[in-house]
C-alpha cells in the first residue's frame, strides 16, 4: 500500500507540473518541483524541471547554486549550467563549463557559438557556425546563417586573411550584415546600398506581420543608425546628424543603440559644441554596456572622453583618464600621446606637449613618424619654425623622405634661410646616391628640384651631382643633358664641351619646327596683331571674280561739309571740345542771380547778416583757443518723434 500510494502521489505531481508548465506559470511549477524533490531526493527528471523553472524566471544564480549543492547531478546538466553562466555575463566560465562536457551535442554547440561570439573570437565561432550549418537542416537554419552572417561582418572588420563565404541576402537581417560587411572593407556605397534594400525589406516584411507603427521604428533604428554611419563615413554629416537625433527622439530600448549613436553625435560636434558632446558622452557611459559593446567600441568611447576632457581644458583630468584608458586597453597607448599632448598645447605648455610627443615616439617605433609630425604640427602652429625643422632634422632615415625634403627646404626659405635649405638637398642626394632606395619617381623629382634649385643659388657642382643621377635613371633625356651641358660649363668647360656632343644637331630639333607659327605666336607681337596676321595666314585664296568684286567695293572717303582744300587742318580736331584751347564754358541759363545768405532771407539782406565782413573786437582777456577733438565724432541720430497710432474712439 505503501508503494502504490508513492506511485499514485509521483504521477500527481508530474501531472501537475506538466499542467503549470503548458500554462506558463513556472512559479507554481517550481513550487511542485520543490516537492518533487523533497519526496524522492534522487529523481533526476524533477531537478531538471527544477532547473528550466529557474532559468524561465531569469533565476540563474539560483540555479548554479542548486547545481552546486547536488553532488550527484552537477555534472549532468552542463548545458543547463553553461547557459546560466552566459545569462550571468561570466562568458568564459561557460565556456571553461561546456570544454569540460567531453562531446558536444547539438544544443551545446549552439551555445558555444554564442559564448565565442560574446568572447569577439570570431575565428572559433565562424568554424562552429560552419560545422552547424553543414550538420543541421531545420526550421532554424536563417537564424544560423544570420549569426555566421555576423561573424563574418565583425572578421571583415578586424581584417582576417582567411576566405569569407558569400552567403544568402534573403532577409533583412541578412542584407544588415552583408552592409557591415562591406563597411568592414571600405566599400561605403555599396554598404549604403545594401542598408536602403534592408530598411525597405524590413518594413515590408512587418507590416505583412500586421506589426505596428510603433514595432517597425523600432525594428528599423538599428538599420537607419547604420545608414547615418555611412552617409558620416562619406562626409554627409547633415544628413547623418538629422538621422541621429532622429533615432534618439524615438527613446529606444536599446541602450547599446543608444550610447553609439550619442556617441557618433559627439563626434559630429567636435570642437563646436563641448557642452552637447558631454552630454552625448555621458549617454554613452551608462551602466550595463560593458556587456553589451563590443571592445573596439568601448574603446573608441573611452578614447573619446579623454579628448572630450582635453578640448575642455580639463589637462590634469584628461592625463589621469589617459593612464586608465590606456590600463584597460593597450592598444590606444600611442592614441592616448596624442590626446594628452593636445591638453597640454591647449593649455599653453607647448614645449611640455613637444617633449612628451618626443620622447613617446622613441619608444613607439611603429608610430614614430606619426607623433613627431604631430609635434612638428603644433611648434608650427605656435609659430616656433627653428623647434620645428630641429624636430624634422633629427627623424633619422624619414628625414630624407620626399616629403620631409620638401617641407624642410620650404620652411627655411620662408625663414630666409637658403644656405640650411641648400645643405639639406645636398645632404638628401647624398644619401640616396649611397642608399639607392625610394622609387624612381620620386626620386627623379627630387633631383630635378635639387638641381633647379641649385643652379639658380649658384651651385653648380652640386646640381651637376644631381643631373648626373637623373640621366643614369634615364639616358635618353636631352632636357637633363642640356641642363648637365649648363652646369658643367660654369665650372669644366672641357667636360661640357664633351657632353655637348651628345646632344643631337640643331637641325633636327629644328626639323618639326613650325616657322610660320612661330613667327606669328603671341610672344613676337600683341595678341590683336596676332589674330590679324593670323588671319591674313589662314584667308583662303581669291579668285578673279572676287578681286573684281572687292574693287567695285572701294569707294572714295566722304569729306566734311565746310572742307577748304589745301587749308591746313585744326591740329586739335581729335581733342574733345572741353579740352580744345578755343573752349568756353556756357553760362547756366536757370542760374541767374548769386544768392547770399541763409535760406529765406532777401538778396539786400545778406550783406546784413553776413558777419565775415565785419572788422572784429578785440576783447578784455584772451581765451584759450579749444582743441580739436582726438579722431571722428560719433554720429548721434536725431530721435523722432513717434506718430500716434489711430486709436479706438472713447
Amino acid at each position: 500500500m505503501a508503494g502504490a500510494n508513492k506511485n499514485v502521489s509521483l504521477s500527481g505531481l508530474y501531472a501537475d507540473l506538466n499542467k503549470h508548465g503548458a500554462n506558463g506559470d513556472y512559479d507554481r511549477a517550481l513550487k511542485v518541483c520543490n516537492r518533487l524533490l523533497h519526496e524522492f531526493p534522487d529523481e533526476e527528471k524533477a531537478f531538471q524541471c527544477k532547473l528550466v523553472c529557474l532559468i524561465q524566471t531569469s533565476k540563474f544564480q539560483e540555479a548554479i547554486q542548486a547545481l552546486g549543492k547536488s553532488q550527484k547531478f552537477s555534472g549532468e546538466f552542463a548545458f543547463e549550467k553553461a547557459y546560466c553562466q552566459y545569462r550571468l555575463n561570466q562568458p568564459k566560465e561557460a565556456l571553461d563549463t561546456i570544454d569540460s562536457a567531453g562531446s558536444l551535442d547539438q544544443k551545446l554547440k549552439e551555445l558555444k557559438a554564442q559564448v565565442l561570439y560574446r568572447l569577439e573570437d570570431y575565428e572559433a565561432c565562424f568554424d562552429v557556425y560552419r560545422d552547424l550549418i553543414k550538420t543541421n537542416a531545420d526550421d532554424f537554419e536563417d537564424e544560423r546563417e544570420t549569426n555566421l552572417a555576423a561573424v563574418v561582418a565583425n572578421l571583415s572588420i578586424e581584417g582576417t586573411k582567411r576566405d569569407l563565404p558569400t552567403l544568402r541576402e534573403s532577409t533583412y537581417e541578412l542584407l544588415y550584415n552583408s552592409a557591415c560587411r562591406l563597411l568592414g572593407t571600405g566599400q561605403v556605397l555599396e554598404a549604403e546600398k545594401k542598408l536602403k534594400q534592408s530598411e525597405k525589406m524590413c518594413r515590408e516584411s512587418l507590416e505583412e506581420e500586421g506589426s505596428t507603427e510603433e514595432d517597425i521604428e523600432d525594428e528599423l533604428s538599428i538599420v537607419k543608425v547604420q545608414l547615418a554611419f555611412c552617409l558620416h563615413k562619406m562626409g554627409r554629416e547633415k544628413e547623418a546628424q538629422v538621422i541621429y537625433n532622429r533615432a534618439l527622439k524615438q527613446k529606444p530600448d536599446d541602450i547599446a543603440l543608444v550610447a553609439i549613436t550619442s556617441n557618433n553625435l559627439a563626434v559630429l560636434n567636435r570642437e563646436g559644441n563641448l557642452f552637447d558632446s558631454k552630454k552625448r558622452l555621458k549617454s554613452a557611459t551608462v551602466d550595463g554596456l560593458e556587456h553589451k559593446l563590443t571592445q573596439r567600441q568601448r574603446r573608441a568611447i573611452a578614447v573619446n572622453q579623454c579628448l572630450l576632457a582635453a578640448l575642455t581644458g580639463q589637462a590634469e583630468q584628461c592625463a589621469a583618464m589617459c593612464d586608465k584608458v590606456a590600463k584597460q586597453y593597450a592598444s590606444t597607448k600611442e592614441e592616448l600621446v596624442l590626446v594628452r599632448a593636445t591638453a597640454l598645447a591647449r593649455d599653453g605648455k607647448v614645449a611640455d606637449a613637444g617633449k612628451l610627443l618626443n620622447d613617446e615616439s622613441k619608444q613607439a617605433p611603429k608610430r614614430r613618424l606619426e607623433l613627431q609630425l604631430a609635434a612638428v604640427q603644433m611648434h608650427l602652429a605656435e609659430g616656433d619654425t627653428k623647434a620645428a625643422c630641429d624636430i624634422l632634422k633629427n627623424m633619422g632615415d624619414s628625414t630624407f623622405s620626399p616629403g620631409i625634403v620638401s617641407a624642410l627646404v620650404t620652411l627655411y626659405l620662408a625663414s630666409s634661410d637658403r644656405k640650411s635649405a641648400s645643405t639639406v638637398l645636398k645632404d638628401a642626394v647624398e644619401w640616396y646616391r649611397k642608399n639607392k632606395t625610394g622609387s624612381q619617381s620620386s626620386l627623379s623629382m627630387l633631383w630635378r628640384k635639387a638641381a633647379d634649385f641649385h643652379l639658380r643659388g649658384g651651385e653648380p657642382q652640386v646640381a651637376a651631382r644631381s643631373l648626373e643621377e637623373l640621366l643614369k635613371i634615364n639616358p635618353s633625356d636631352m632636357k637633363t643633358l642640356a641642363q648637365l651641358v649648363i652646369a658643367y660649363a660654369q665650372f669644366d668647360p672641357k667636360k661640357a664641351q664633351e657632353l655637348s656632343k651628345k646632344l643631337p644637331p640643331v637641325g633636327e630639333l629644328a626639323q618639326d619646327t613650325d616657322i610660320d607659327a612661330l613667327e606669328t605666336s603671341s610672344w613676337v607681337m600683341g595678341t590683336k596683331v596676332m589674330k590679324k596676321v593670323t588671319a591674313k595666314v589662314e584667308a583662303s585664296p581669291m579668285t578673279g571674280e572676287n578681286l573684281l568684286r572687292k574693287k567695285r567695293r572701294k569707294r572714295p572717303g566722304k569729306l566734311p561739309k565746310n572742307y577748304i582744300a589745301g587749308a591746313t587742318p585744326d591740329p586739335e580736331r581729335w581733342l574733345p571740345r572741353y579740352e580744345r584751347s578755343g573752349y568756353k564754358k556756357k553760362k547756366d541759363r536757370r542760374v541767374k542771380e548769386q544768392l547770399k545768405g541763409s535760406q529765406g532771407t532777401a538778396y539786400g539782406a545778406s550783406e546784413q547778416f553776413d558777419m565775415s565782413a565785419r572788422v572784429p573786437v578785440a576783447k578784455s582777456s584772451p581765451q584759450t583757443p579749444a582743441t580739436p577733438d582726438q579722431g571722428p565724432r560719433s554720429y548721434q541720430k536725431k530721435q523722432t518723434k513717434k506718430k500716434k497710432g489711430k486709436g479706438g474712439k472713447w
